[in-house]
């Protein structure tokens, strides 16, 4: 497949300048190429080519760790319309490595915004291209899973005052780094532990709760969803020992708990994350996770992780809360999955490779995607953790998953298991649903 469009202006009289018109590429590992103009910095940027199908917050998707080294496409035809402003971010930096998009707005038009989406990508140095059929190259990534990419413009696009030969720009596409088997947290965590105090109306009281959450690339929205609740939350580098997490938590018997946050990586690669959390289920210590935070908690308790063929990456997709029989609109971003039973109470396979006694016990898949049965959640039965695989904070995305933080405190409060309904249990434990049957 090969798309070249030749759509209008990409900018309006407050941003325009032959500069602007300039020609972009990108290419695909498997010899795709999709011609369009340059947008943000010019230049050469490489990474693993996802789509997101959120019609709102780009930004927040931008600043979002978790898309550390991958080139986001963008599956809505208008953006940056709303700009950008300096409230909004999830993070200190744009994280992409690349950015797509089909319909640039020509002009910012919302008082919250300081600036232009393109002079933003520009001033951090984001290469990106726009005028792509992003449909067409959305199916193409559905249809064969996402690839490493390209995106070249500017001096990098042009030797000789000749466009370099596609087969040289596919070939440095295919010696850049593959996402399978990248450690990347620790190039995305905070450098220097720091505290969120209790806010709104707790704000000045004393904290209903003590949180240590691991830095793996966690938005800043997630720590402050939890002070809103009262909580005070110790916010701890990758690097954190179990050490350095208990020693923040209180030993007066108030209620303490561990968080393990949204990230970018392989969580195969993950081994000091995974001992880590293995140290925090031993001693018995209430456990949330989301997102790369839920894939660790499925390894800790032994099931493996699999890279799926393209992810979910947006904030529209239905997800299944089967202890509640509730279906929520959530957001995602996460390219690899837990392989763990969905129909079945299982035991934690961990326990079987254990020679000191413990136990973790019985799991179940809590969460599943509904477009495709994906495991999105675990909650154990017999140990004070659960996790979910999307992204209960909501910056950007619908607030359909508030109720996890008040269930996380509910859990830290009463240092016991999730209380799963009889009838849920009775329901997984009757095996594959008739439908799955036939």
């Amino acid at each position: 497949m090969t798309t070249s469009t030749t759509t209008g202006p990409t900018t309006g009289p407050d941003t325009g300048s032959e500069t602007a018109q300039a020609s972009a590429v990108l290419v695909l590992e498997d010899g795709t190429v999709a011609r369009g103009r340059a947008y943000g910095a010019r230049g050469t940027t490489f990474g693993e080519i996802v789509f997101s199908t959120g019609m709102t917050g780009y930004q927040e998707t931008l600043t979002d760790p978790s898309y550390h080294r991958q080139i986001v496409v963008m599956t809505a035809p208008h953006v940056g319309n709303t700009g950008v402003n300096d409230e909004d971010p999830e993070s200190g930096k744009i994280w992409v490595s690349g950015y797509v998009l089909r319909d640039p707005a020509r002009r910012v038009s919302s008082w919250r915004a300081d600036r232009s989406l393109e002079s933003e990508l520009a001033a951090q140095g984001v290469v990106g291209i726009s005028d792509v059929d992003t449909r067409a190259l959305t199916r193409h990534l559905r249809e064969l899973g996402v690839m490493r990419a390209g995106i070249f413009s500017g001096d990098a696009l042009v030797r000789d005052g000749l466009e370099r030969p596609v087969a040289e720009l596919v070939a440095e596409v295919r010696s850049s780094p593959l996402m399978a088997g990248a450690d990347l947290a620790p190039e995305v965590t905070t450098a220097e532990p720091y505290v969120v105090e209790p806010a709104g109306p707790f704000a000045g009281s004393a904290p209903v709760a003590t949180v240590v959450a691991v830095d793996l690339g966690i938005k800043a929205m997630t720590p402050v969803r939890l002070a809103e609740r009262g909580v005070r939350v110790h916010v701890v580098p990758q690097s954190a020992t179990i050490d350095d997490v208990t020693g923040r938590l209180p030993d007066d018997g108030s209620p303490v708990g561990v968080f393990f946050s949204n990230g970018p990586g392989d969580p195969s690669s993950a081994s000091h994350e995974i001992e880590l959390l293995r140290a925090v289920l031993d001693r018995g210590i209430p456990f949330f996770g989301i997102c790369f935070g839920n894939q660790l908690l499925g390894r800790a308790l032994g099931f493996g992780t699999y890279k799926l063929g393209y992810g979910h990456r947006g904030i529209n997709q239905p997800v299944m809360d089967r202890t509640t029989n509730k279906v929520e609109v959530t957001a995602h971003n996460h390219g690899f999955a837990v392989d763990a039973p969905v129909d079945a109470v299982s035991t934690a396979p961990y326990d079987d490779e254990r020679t000191d006694g413990r136990a973790y016990g019985r799991v179940i898949v809590s969460h599943v995607g509904l477009n495709d049965q994906v495991v999105e959640g675990l909650t154990a039965l017999d140990v004070p953790a659960f996790s979910v695989q999307y992204h209960p904070e909501a910056a950007a995305g619908p607030h359909d998953s508030a109720y996890l933080f008040d269930r996380f405190v509910a859990l830290m409060t009463t240092r016991e298991p999730v209380t799963v309904p009889d009838g849920a249990l009775a329901a997984l434990a009757a095996g594959p649903t008739a439908e799955k049957e036939n």
